[in-house]
C-alpha cells in the first residue's frame, strides 16, 4: 500500500513561481490506483479560539473561520473527500506536523479532545465541521513537538468512540526514525495503532544511510512491531520524501528506493508499504509516486526522473525490481567479476573487484567503497 500526505503544498512552498505544479484539489490525486490512503495535513493547533482546533491546508483552503473559532470553513472540500472515498481511498486527518502547536496538560484534556475530533471529523456532530458532512476514515498523529502527556489516553478514548461507529476507522502515527520516538514512545508502547509511517528522513537514520547498519534502523521498528506494540498486526511503513525539496535530507532517487523497498519487504514481515511526503512533490518529480507503486506491485519497474540537490539537471533512472543489480564495468578481473561501481546497489553475496582485490558484499550495500575507512570495512569482506 502507498500513503501520500496532502494539504501542505510542499512543492508550491519550495517553488513559488511554478504555479502549474502547485498542489491540486484532493480529488485530483484520487483519479488512479497509485495511492491507497491520503492523510490530510494538517490539524496544526489543538486549542485555538473558542477552544476548537485549527487546520492549515496550504493553498487548498483559506476560508473565513466559523464564528467564534479559528477553524476555517472548508466545507467545499467535502464532496472531493467523498469522491476519493467512493474511489476506494482511505482519507484521514493528520494531527501535528513540523510546525504544529500541540499537546495536552493532562489526561482529562486529552479525553475531551478525542470527543472534539470525533465531532469535527468523524461521526460526531458539530456546527463547526470543517469538511461538512464528509466523514473521514481515521486519524494520524504526526507529533513533532511538546511532550508525551495524554496521547495514550487520547488514542484510547478515540478508539472507544470508533468502536461504536458505523464503519471501520484507523489510527496511525508518523514517528521520526530514531527509536524510541521522542514524543510518542509512551503511546506507541501502550496503546494499539493500526500502522506507523516512520519518517526515514531528516535524521541520521534516513534513507541515504540505508547501507550503514549503525544508522539504518527499520529492523528496530520491526522489533517494536513484533515485541512491543499492543497490536500484533501493526504494520511499519517506510516514510520517504518524494523529491529533494520535500525534506532537508534523506531523499533517494527512484531506482535506489526500489532496491530499499524490495530488500526491506523481503527481510521484515512488518513491512506494510511506503509513505510519501507529499502529493505535490511526488507529481512534480515525474510522478515519483508511480515509480513507488510499480515497485510495490509484484514484478514492477521503477522509472522516475531523479533530481539531485544543487543542480537543475535531471536524469531518468530505471530499476527492474525482479532482478538483482549486476555490475557492467568495462574493466574486469578474477574471471569476469566486475569492478566495483558507486552507482550500483549490491546484495549480500555479490562479488566485485577493487584495487586489485576481490570483495564479497555481506548484505545490501550502496556507495560503500570496499575496504573504505567507514562503512566499507563493514559491508565488504576481502577474498
Amino acid at each position: 500500500m502507498q500513503f501520500r500526505y496532502w494539504g501542505q503544498d510542499s512543492y508550491g512552498i519550495a517553488n513559488p513561481n511554478d504555479t502549474v505544479d502547485w498542489q491540486q484539489p484532493i480529488s485530483y490525486y484520487c483519479n488512479d490506483d497509485t495511492i491507497d490512503t491520503i492523510p490530510i495535513a494538517s490539524l496544526n493547533k489543538f486549542f485555538g479560539t473558542g477552544g476548537l482546533p485549527t487546520i492549515n491546508l496550504g493553498n487548498s483552503c483559506s476560508n473565513t473561520a466559523f464564528n467564534g473559532t479559528s477553524m476555517p470553513n472548508c466545507t467545499a472540500l467535502g464532496p472531493d473527500i467523498e469522491a476519493c472515498q467512493a474511489a476506494g481511498k482511505i482519507v484521514t486527518i493528520s494531527l501535528g506536523g513540523a510546525d504544529g502547536t500541540v499537546g495536552f496538560l493532562n489526561d482529562s484534556q486529552a479525553e475531551a479532545f478525542a470527543q472534539t475530533v470525533w465531532d469535527l471529523f468523524l461521526e460526531g456532530s458539530s456546527p463547526d465541521r470543517p469538511f461538512g458532512s464528509a466523514v473521514l476514515d481515521g486519524v494520524d498523529l504526526d507529533i513533532e513537538s511538546g511532550n508525551q502527556t495524554g496521547y495514550a489516553t487520547f488514542v484510547t478514548s478515540l478508539r472507544a468512540l470508533m468502536d461504536k461507529g458505523s464503519k471501520q476507522y484507523y489510527i496511525t502515527a508518523a514517528p521520526q526514525c530514531p527509536y524510541p520516538d521522542t514524543f510518542m514512545s509512551t503511546a506507541l508502547s501502550t496503546v494499539a495503532f493500526d500502522a506507523v509511517y516512520v519518517q526515514f528522513y531528516n535524521n541520521y537514520c534516513d534513507l541515504t544511510n540505508y547501507s550503514n547498519p549503525k544508522a539504518w534502523d527499520f529492523g528496530t521498528w520491526d522489533n517494536w512491531a513484533k515485541t512491543v506494540s499492543p497490536n500484533p498486526d501493526v504494520k511499519v511503513y517506510l516514510g520517504a520524501p518524494a523529491s529533494p525539496s520535500a525534506a532537508t535530507y534523506g531523499y533517494v532517487n527512484a531506482s535506489t528506493l526500489a532496491t530499499i523497498i524490495q530488500q526491506t519487504r523481503g527481510q521484515y514481515s512488518s513491512f506494510g508499504g511506503v509513505m510519501l511526503w507529499d502529493a505535490s512533490t511526488a507529481y512534480a518529480n515525474s510522478r515519483y509516486d508511480v515509480a513507488v507503486k510499480n515497485v510495490l506491485t509484484a514484478g514492477g519497474t521503477a522509472t522516475a526522473t531523479s533530481m539531485s540537490t544543487g543542480t537543475s539537471a535531471a536524469t531518468t533512472t530505471t530499476a527492474n525490481t525482479t532482478a538483482r543489480a549486476t555490475a557492467t564495468a568495462t574493466s574486469t578481473v578474477c574471471f569476469g567479476v566486475s569492478a566495483w561501481s558507486r552507482t550500483i546497489a549490491y546484495w549480500g553475496g555479490d562479488q566485485v573487484t577493487y584495487n586489485g582485490q576481490l570483495w564479497s558484499a555481506k548484505w545490501w550495500t550502496y556507495d560503500d567503497v570496499p575496504g573504505g575507512e567507514f562503512t566499507g570495512n563493514i559491508s565488504w569482506t576481502p577474498r
